[in-house]
């Protein structure tokens, strides 16, 4: 497996200043397949002064300059596909189809999103006697995680540059193969030296030192609530601006005059997509009382076709992790109806396809994010039960509706509190707003409202004449 031995600052791959590496592991086999440096202090500072100085003419770069060096990324990406979706498959052990259709195809098309808007966004615009002009905010101190290794880092990064800001990424520490092929597509693509820096390392010590360093203005992470929390705290005490993208437990609202089949296996697809390691997954289906054990029957059957062909989680961590939440399941009382805590193979981090039945609102498992392949069925009596079980969790990042027709759908999914909901089935659209509600997060991803994060406004007051 190729990886650099160093950190890309200031347009080079430079040494890094301290001899620790982190081993990169593929889940599939537990064998190691490649290690980078364990960035420091020392490596951030770097990177971030070389944003700092990149900071003035990038930003100064006409619209049209930015959207050219977009597209030149997208290309490259599009030219080294297949070595990216090599690499997520390796490192993040995901079925190589899905690395090639979902973790690189969709990036992709987000990094052509950005190019187009870098050239056709107004960022002036004339309001009564004032000019209005959107500016970048500036150094961006991108912490990225490892479930999405391309596409999180794309959704940070473009926006970003499309604005007229510079960058430092810290990707996570599982999926750092993937990042340094990034870097080099970034180089490829001939983005100006200090525009773009990467340095990879642990969270506790690269992710806190970038979140809290004087020289970043923004601070755009996705991962964990808890992680959330402290990188708030820490952007917060330098009033330094957030976005954050953080956890799910999103709810797969089936009406009775909805199609249960196709409404019960997409649900079901949904959960186990990524090893069930997405944080919008529909982690918790609520069906009627009176096609309940329909529903059940239905959801059984889905996760059986599922087997073990389904890739493995991240590491042994987050397997221990989510067998830890399937056997809290079963203590507190909820029906296993598929799956379980044992693992199909002897060797890698998998988990059973699961899925839940009997499952109350106040469970650990309907509460809590579980990030893993285990889904939860719960059954309501009406719609303001479904409504009020939907909206009982801290979380609101995203969700589905099932219904007869789409106007039904949408009438209900417009009560949800959360970010997004899709209406019968509706694709995911790399345009539209992505973000939460509640302690989902600060902020939104993708299209127009994803690039505003990375936008402050200043307004020019002129005499009326």
């Amino acid at each position: 497996m190729k990886a650099h031995d160093g950190m890309y600052i200031d347009g080079a791959w430079r040494p890094a200043a301290g001899p620790d590496v982190i081993e990169v592991v593929n889940p599939v086999d537990e064998q190691v397949i490649g290690r980078v440096p364990a960035g420091t202090a020392e490596d951030v500072d770097a990177a971030v002064r070389a944003a700092r100085t990149a900071l003035p003419a990038w930003s100064a770069t006409s619209p049209t300059e930015r959207a050219a060096r977009l597209t030149a990324l997208r290309d490259v990406l599009v030219a080294r596909k297949d070595e990216i979706a090599e690499t997520v498959t390796a490192e993040l052990g995901s079925p190589l189809p899905f690395s090639q259709n979902v973790h690189v195809g969709m990036p992709i098309m987000v990094a052509g999103s950005y190019a187009e808007l870098a050239a056709t966004h107004a960022f002036e615009e004339k309001v009564g006697n004032s000019t209005v002009y959107q500016e970048p905010v500036g150094v961006v101190g991108a912490i990225t995680p490892w479930n999405y290794p391309l596409h999180q880092v794309v959704a940070k990064v473009a926006p970003a540059l499309a604005a007229g800001c510079t960058v430092v990424l810290k990707p996570a520490e599982d999926t750092p193969l993937t990042a340094q092929l990034f870097a080099e597509a970034v180089h490829e693509a001939g983005v100006p030296a200090g525009v773009f820096n990467l340095v990879t390392g642990l969270g506790p010590v690269a992710g806190q030192e970038l979140a809290a360093h004087q020289g970043v203005d923004l601070v755009s992470f996705t991962g964990s609530t808890a992680v959330g929390r402290q990188i708030g705290a820490t952007a917060g005490a330098a009033v330094k601006k957030v976005a954050l993208e953080l956890g799910g437990k999103s709810a797969n609202v089936i009406l009775p005059s909805a199609d249960l089949a196709r409404a019960v296996n997409v649900g079901v697809a949904n959960v186990m997509s990524n090893s069930g390691q997405t944080c919008s997954a529909w982690t918790r289906m609520l069906v009627h009382r009176e096609q309940y054990e329909e529903a059940l029957e239905l959801a059984a059957a889905a996760a059986a076709k599922y087997g073990d062909r389904i890739g493995p989680v991240v590491n042994a961590k987050q397997q221990a992790r989510v067998r830890g939440y399937i056997e809290k399941g079963i203590e507190e009382g909820a029906r296993l109806i598929a799956g379980g805590p044992g693992s199909p193979r002897e060797r890698g981090y998998f988990v059973r396809p699961t899925v839940f039945a009997d499952v109350s609102p106040d469970m650990t498992i309907a509460q809590e994010e579980i990030f893993g392949p285990v889904l939860s069925v719960l059954r309501y009596e009406d719609e303001d039960d479904a409504l009020r079980i939907a909206n009982g969790t801290v979380y609101g990042l995203a969700g589905a509706v099932w219904a007869g027709d789409d106007a039904e759908a949408a009438a209900f999914a417009r009560r949800l509190e959360t970010g997004q909901v899709d209406i019968n089935g509706g694709r995911f659209n790399p345009l539209a707003p992505f973000g939460g509600y509640k302690q989902s997060g600060v902020g939104r991803e993708l299209g127009a409202h994803g690039l505003a994060e990375y936008l402050q406004t200043k307004s020019l007051q002129f005499q009326e004449r």
